[in-house]
């Protein structure tokens, strides 16, 4: 009997993978927001540039 395995595009990641990913897109993210002088109004685009690095997109 074969055995079915997922393959990588439809396996979920782990709830532990999931927020250390999120972890590292929200220090990128604060990263972002000091260069810019800790000025606000700007959390979108940071978190998307944020993930975009990360995703290299």
């Amino acid at each position: 009997m074969r055995h079915k395995t997922a393959s990588v595009s439809t396996a979920k990641p782990d709830k532990g993978s999931l927020e250390l990913t999120e972890d590292i897109i929200r220090g990128r993210a604060y990263r972002s927001y000091e260069e810019r002088g800790c000025k606000g109004g700007h959390h979108l685009e940071d978190w998307l540039r944020a993930e975009a690095e990360i995703f290299g997109k």
